[in-house]
Protein backbone atom coordinates (compact mmCIF):
# COMPACT_ATOMS: atom_id res chain seq x y z
CA UNK A 1 0.00 0.00 0.00
CA UNK A 2 1.50 3.40 -0.90
CA UNK A 3 2.10 5.61 1.94
CA UNK A 4 -0.12 8.60 1.69
CA UNK A 5 2.42 11.36 2.09
CA UNK A 6 4.70 9.65 -1.38
CA UNK A 7 1.14 10.04 -3.08
CA UNK A 8 1.33 13.67 -2.08
CA UNK A 9 4.68 14.15 -3.05
CA UNK A 10 3.87 12.54 -6.88
CA UNK A 11 1.40 14.59 -7.44
CA UNK A 12 3.21 17.92 -6.29
CA UNK A 13 5.87 16.55 -8.69
CA UNK A 14 5.38 17.78 -11.61
CA UNK A 15 4.46 21.82 -10.26
CA UNK A 16 7.95 21.58 -8.73
CA UNK A 17 9.70 20.61 -11.95
CA UNK A 18 8.00 23.22 -14.20
CA UNK A 19 9.03 25.39 -11.43
CA UNK A 20 12.62 24.09 -11.48
CA UNK A 21 13.04 23.96 -14.59
CA UNK A 22 13.71 27.57 -16.19
CA UNK A 23 16.55 27.90 -13.47
CA UNK A 24 18.04 24.07 -14.44
CA UNK A 25 17.58 25.94 -17.96
CA UNK A 26 19.56 29.01 -17.02
CA UNK A 27 22.00 27.07 -15.10
CA UNK A 28 22.86 25.27 -17.87
CA UNK A 29 22.85 27.89 -20.25
CA UNK A 30 25.48 29.81 -18.27
CA UNK A 31 27.40 26.44 -18.18
CA UNK A 32 27.87 26.54 -21.37
CA UNK A 33 28.26 30.00 -22.03
CA UNK A 34 30.98 30.29 -19.13
CA UNK A 35 33.89 28.60 -21.29
CA UNK A 36 33.55 31.12 -23.66
CA UNK A 37 33.59 34.12 -21.36
CA UNK A 38 37.12 33.04 -19.64
CA UNK A 39 38.10 32.64 -23.51
CA UNK A 40 37.03 36.35 -24.44
CA UNK A 41 38.99 37.44 -21.33
CA UNK A 42 42.26 35.21 -21.51
CA UNK A 43 42.21 33.05 -24.58
CA UNK A 44 40.72 34.58 -27.79
CA UNK A 45 42.79 37.28 -29.33
CA UNK A 46 42.33 39.93 -32.71
CA UNK A 47 39.71 42.00 -32.92
CA UNK A 48 36.95 42.62 -30.37
CA UNK A 49 34.30 44.04 -33.53
CA UNK A 50 35.18 45.45 -37.29
CA UNK A 51 36.41 48.91 -38.29
CA UNK A 52 34.29 51.84 -37.43
CA UNK A 53 33.94 55.98 -37.61
CA UNK A 54 36.64 58.11 -38.25
CA UNK A 55 40.26 56.25 -38.17
CA UNK A 56 38.87 52.96 -39.16
CA UNK A 57 38.93 52.51 -35.01
CA UNK A 58 38.98 49.31 -33.74
CA UNK A 59 39.72 47.30 -30.66
CA UNK A 60 41.58 44.08 -30.43
CA UNK A 61 43.14 41.74 -27.81
CA UNK A 62 46.44 41.11 -28.23
CA UNK A 63 48.54 38.08 -25.88
CA UNK A 64 51.56 39.20 -23.87
CA UNK A 65 54.79 37.67 -24.17
CA UNK A 66 57.92 37.80 -21.82
CA UNK A 67 61.23 36.19 -22.27
CA UNK A 68 59.65 34.76 -25.17
CA UNK A 69 56.96 33.13 -23.94
CA UNK A 70 53.64 33.61 -23.98
CA UNK A 71 51.35 34.34 -20.97
CA UNK A 72 47.57 33.94 -20.80
CA UNK A 73 47.39 37.97 -20.03
CA UNK A 74 45.76 39.58 -22.55
CA UNK A 75 46.64 43.13 -23.54
CA UNK A 76 43.72 46.17 -24.79
CA UNK A 77 44.92 47.26 -28.35
CA UNK A 78 43.26 50.38 -30.52
CA UNK A 79 43.96 50.20 -33.99
CA UNK A 80 43.31 53.45 -36.69
CA UNK A 81 44.13 53.17 -40.24
CA UNK A 82 43.70 55.72 -42.86
CA UNK A 83 40.62 55.23 -45.24
CA UNK A 84 41.50 52.79 -48.60
CA UNK A 85 43.35 49.59 -48.45
CA UNK A 86 47.10 48.58 -48.70
CA UNK A 87 50.28 48.56 -46.68
CA UNK A 88 50.57 51.65 -44.40
CA UNK A 89 53.43 52.47 -42.17
CA UNK A 90 52.74 51.57 -38.22
CA UNK A 91 53.19 53.55 -35.58
CA UNK A 92 52.58 52.28 -32.15
CA UNK A 93 52.16 54.76 -29.62
CA UNK A 94 52.74 54.34 -26.31
CA UNK A 95 51.09 55.89 -23.14
CA UNK A 96 52.21 57.40 -19.92
CA UNK A 97 51.58 56.40 -16.22
CA UNK A 98 49.79 59.02 -13.77
CA UNK A 99 51.18 59.66 -10.58
CA UNK A 100 48.31 59.34 -8.82
CA UNK A 101 48.07 54.91 -9.09
CA UNK A 102 44.34 54.99 -8.34
CA UNK A 103 43.99 56.62 -11.80
CA UNK A 104 46.17 53.83 -13.58
CA UNK A 105 42.51 51.50 -14.22
CA UNK A 106 40.78 54.92 -15.48
CA UNK A 107 43.15 55.06 -18.40
CA UNK A 108 42.06 54.88 -21.85
CA UNK A 109 43.58 54.41 -25.00
CA UNK A 110 44.29 57.49 -27.34
CA UNK A 111 40.78 57.98 -29.81
CA UNK A 112 41.73 57.86 -33.58
CA UNK A 113 40.49 61.41 -33.46
CA UNK A 114 43.05 62.93 -31.48
CA UNK A 115 45.23 65.54 -32.41
CA UNK A 116 48.23 63.35 -32.07
CA UNK A 117 46.40 60.34 -33.93
CA UNK A 118 45.28 62.71 -37.15
CA UNK A 119 48.54 63.83 -37.43
CA UNK A 120 49.88 60.36 -38.37
CA UNK A 121 46.52 59.53 -40.44
CA UNK A 122 47.03 62.61 -42.57
CA UNK A 123 50.56 60.80 -43.66
CA UNK A 124 48.99 58.04 -44.58
CA UNK A 125 50.12 56.03 -41.55
CA UNK A 126 48.01 53.27 -39.36
CA UNK A 127 48.24 53.62 -35.95
CA UNK A 128 48.01 51.11 -32.36
CA UNK A 129 47.72 52.74 -29.18
CA UNK A 130 47.81 49.44 -26.45
CA UNK A 131 47.55 49.59 -23.19
CA UNK A 132 49.85 47.49 -20.89
CA UNK A 133 49.14 45.56 -17.97
CA UNK A 134 47.52 47.09 -15.00
CA UNK A 135 46.21 50.32 -17.08
CA UNK A 136 42.67 50.76 -18.42
CA UNK A 137 40.51 47.25 -19.68
CA UNK A 138 43.63 45.62 -19.90
CA UNK A 139 43.60 45.11 -16.27
CA UNK A 140 45.75 42.46 -14.27
CA UNK A 141 48.55 43.19 -12.34
CA UNK A 142 50.74 46.34 -12.95
CA UNK A 143 53.97 44.94 -14.20
CA UNK A 144 55.84 48.01 -14.61
CA UNK A 145 56.94 49.16 -11.02
CA UNK A 146 60.29 50.20 -10.04
CA UNK A 147 60.08 49.53 -6.41
CA UNK A 148 60.97 51.74 -3.63
CA UNK A 149 61.72 55.88 -4.66
CA UNK A 150 64.94 55.80 -2.73
CA UNK A 151 66.67 52.84 -4.47
CA UNK A 152 64.35 52.52 -7.79
CA UNK A 153 65.08 49.56 -10.70
CA UNK A 154 64.12 51.74 -13.49
CA UNK A 155 65.96 49.33 -15.92
CA UNK A 156 63.89 46.47 -14.59
CA UNK A 157 60.27 48.67 -14.53
CA UNK A 158 61.84 49.83 -18.48
CA UNK A 159 61.94 46.83 -19.36
CA UNK A 160 58.46 45.23 -17.99
CA UNK A 161 57.25 48.13 -20.34
CA UNK A 162 59.18 47.26 -23.19
CA UNK A 163 57.38 43.26 -22.93
CA UNK A 164 54.09 45.22 -23.14
CA UNK A 165 55.32 46.87 -26.78
CA UNK A 166 56.96 43.79 -28.07
CA UNK A 167 53.55 42.74 -27.65
CA UNK A 168 51.98 45.11 -29.71
CA UNK A 169 54.66 44.86 -32.27
CA UNK A 170 54.32 40.88 -32.76
CA UNK A 171 50.36 41.88 -33.07
CA UNK A 172 50.34 44.86 -35.83
CA UNK A 173 53.28 42.82 -37.33
CA UNK A 174 50.65 40.04 -38.56
CA UNK A 175 48.21 42.55 -39.80
CA UNK A 176 47.59 42.42 -43.51
CA UNK A 177 47.55 46.47 -43.56
CA UNK A 178 50.55 47.28 -41.85
CA UNK A 179 53.95 47.85 -43.85
CA UNK A 180 56.43 45.91 -41.48
CA UNK A 181 59.06 47.29 -43.17
CA UNK A 182 58.10 50.99 -41.59
CA UNK A 183 57.00 50.44 -37.97
CA UNK A 184 57.89 53.45 -35.64
CA UNK A 185 57.58 52.96 -31.74
CA UNK A 186 57.15 56.26 -30.23
CA UNK A 187 55.93 56.66 -26.29
CA UNK A 188 55.32 59.79 -24.06
CA UNK A 189 56.54 59.76 -20.76
CA UNK A 190 56.53 56.03 -18.72
CA UNK A 191 55.75 54.53 -22.37
CA UNK A 192 58.50 56.99 -23.76
CA UNK A 193 61.17 54.99 -20.84
CA UNK A 194 59.14 51.80 -22.25
CA UNK A 195 60.55 53.02 -26.11
CA UNK A 196 64.00 53.40 -24.90
CA UNK A 197 63.87 49.92 -22.35
CA UNK A 198 62.62 48.38 -25.81
CA UNK A 199 65.28 50.12 -28.68
CA UNK A 200 68.57 48.54 -25.88
CA UNK A 201 67.12 45.26 -27.22
CA UNK A 202 67.30 46.03 -31.06
CA UNK A 203 64.21 44.30 -32.33
CA UNK A 204 63.87 43.55 -35.41
CA UNK A 205 61.51 45.39 -37.31
CA UNK A 206 61.72 48.41 -36.23
CA UNK A 207 62.09 51.05 -38.39
CA UNK A 208 62.68 53.83 -35.83
CA UNK A 209 61.97 55.38 -32.20
CA UNK A 210 60.47 58.25 -30.98
CA UNK A 211 60.63 59.25 -26.98
CA UNK A 212 58.63 62.54 -26.11
CA UNK A 213 59.40 63.35 -22.37
CA UNK A 214 60.47 59.82 -21.30
CA UNK A 215 61.52 58.54 -18.23
CA UNK A 216 60.23 57.85 -14.77
CA UNK A 217 60.02 58.45 -10.99
CA UNK A 218 58.69 61.99 -12.02
CA UNK A 219 55.99 63.41 -9.74
CA UNK A 220 56.95 61.47 -6.33
CA UNK A 221 54.51 61.83 -3.72
CA UNK A 222 52.28 63.44 -6.44
CA UNK A 223 54.32 67.13 -6.76
CA UNK A 224 56.08 68.29 -9.70
CA UNK A 225 59.27 68.85 -9.72
CA UNK A 226 60.06 66.05 -7.32
CA UNK A 227 62.04 62.86 -9.10
CA UNK A 228 63.00 59.66 -6.68
CA UNK A 229 66.66 59.25 -7.83
CA UNK A 230 67.01 60.79 -10.76
CA UNK A 231 71.13 59.53 -10.87
CA UNK A 232 69.51 56.27 -10.99
CA UNK A 233 67.26 57.25 -13.98
CA UNK A 234 70.52 58.86 -15.50
CA UNK A 235 72.29 56.11 -14.81
CA UNK A 236 69.52 53.61 -15.92
CA UNK A 237 69.52 55.43 -19.47
CA UNK A 238 72.78 54.84 -19.97
CA UNK A 239 72.27 51.04 -19.61
CA UNK A 240 69.84 51.53 -22.11
CA UNK A 241 72.24 53.22 -24.40
CA UNK A 242 74.69 50.65 -24.27
CA UNK A 243 72.98 48.30 -26.60
CA UNK A 244 70.53 50.16 -28.26
CA UNK A 245 71.38 51.12 -32.28
CA UNK A 246 68.47 52.14 -34.20
CA UNK A 247 68.25 55.62 -34.47
CA UNK A 248 66.20 57.94 -31.84
CA UNK A 249 64.13 60.95 -31.53
CA UNK A 250 63.82 62.41 -28.37
CA UNK A 251 61.95 65.52 -27.39
CA UNK A 252 61.61 67.23 -24.27
CA UNK A 253 60.79 70.98 -22.71
CA UNK A 254 61.91 73.51 -20.75
CA UNK A 255 59.12 73.52 -18.44
CA UNK A 256 58.21 69.73 -17.95
CA UNK A 257 57.25 69.32 -14.52
CA UNK A 258 57.95 65.18 -14.46
CA UNK A 259 61.70 66.06 -15.88
CA UNK A 260 63.61 69.15 -15.76
CA UNK A 261 66.52 69.86 -18.88
CA UNK A 262 69.14 69.15 -16.18
CA UNK A 263 67.85 65.66 -15.98
CA UNK A 264 66.71 65.08 -19.71
CA UNK A 265 70.26 66.26 -20.74
CA UNK A 266 72.09 64.50 -18.51
CA UNK A 267 69.88 60.88 -19.81
CA UNK A 268 70.59 61.84 -23.15
CA UNK A 269 74.46 62.44 -22.27
CA UNK A 270 74.75 58.77 -20.75
CA UNK A 271 72.48 57.18 -23.82
CA UNK A 272 74.73 58.77 -26.01
CA UNK A 273 77.79 58.37 -24.38
CA UNK A 274 77.06 54.56 -24.14
CA UNK A 275 76.73 54.48 -27.88
CA UNK A 276 72.67 54.79 -28.41
CA UNK A 277 72.06 56.88 -31.45
CA UNK A 278 69.49 59.68 -30.66
CA UNK A 279 68.43 63.31 -32.56
CA UNK A 280 67.94 65.22 -28.74
CA UNK A 281 65.90 68.42 -28.76
CA UNK A 282 64.97 70.38 -25.79
CA UNK A 283 62.30 72.98 -26.60
CA UNK A 284 61.12 75.40 -25.22
CA UNK A 285 58.32 75.91 -22.86
CA UNK A 286 54.78 74.73 -23.92
CA UNK A 287 51.74 75.59 -21.86
CA UNK A 288 51.58 75.04 -18.35
CA UNK A 289 53.75 71.67 -18.27
CA UNK A 290 55.73 71.16 -21.33
CA UNK A 291 55.37 67.13 -19.89
CA UNK A 292 51.98 66.85 -22.11
CA UNK A 293 53.53 68.47 -25.07
CA UNK A 294 53.15 65.22 -27.63
CA UNK A 295 49.51 64.56 -26.23
CA UNK A 296 47.96 68.18 -26.31
CA UNK A 297 45.89 68.80 -29.11
CA UNK A 298 47.88 71.97 -29.46
CA UNK A 299 51.08 69.76 -29.29
CA UNK A 300 51.52 68.31 -33.49
CA UNK A 301 52.21 72.07 -34.99
CA UNK A 302 55.25 71.93 -32.42
CA UNK A 303 56.63 68.35 -32.43
CA UNK A 304 55.42 67.62 -36.06
CA UNK A 305 57.75 69.09 -37.83
CA UNK A 306 60.98 67.19 -35.43
CA UNK A 307 58.79 64.06 -36.29
CA UNK A 308 58.61 64.53 -39.91
CA UNK A 309 62.00 65.26 -40.45
CA UNK A 310 63.34 62.38 -38.11
CA UNK A 311 61.01 60.05 -40.30
CA UNK A 312 62.28 61.72 -43.79
CA UNK A 313 65.75 60.80 -42.74
CA UNK A 314 64.80 56.86 -41.65
CA UNK A 315 66.44 54.24 -44.27
CA UNK A 316 63.59 54.55 -46.92
CA UNK A 317 62.76 50.46 -47.83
Amino acid sequence: MRHPALGLWLALLPGLLLGLLPGLLLGLLLGLLMPAATQAQGVTIGPIAPPQGAGNEQNHWIPVYVNGERRSTVLYLRSCQPPGAGKFPLAIVNHGSPPDASRRSTTQPYSCTSALASWFLKRGFALAFPLRRGYGESGGDWAETYGACNSPNYVGGGLQTANDIDAALRYMREQPQVDTGRILVVGQSAGGWGSIAFASRAPEGVWGFANFAGGRGGWADNKPHNNCAPKALIEAAGRFGATARQPMLWVYTQNDTFFAPEISQAMYAAFSKAGGQADFHLLPAFGNDGHGLFTSRDGPPVWGPLLERFIASLPQR
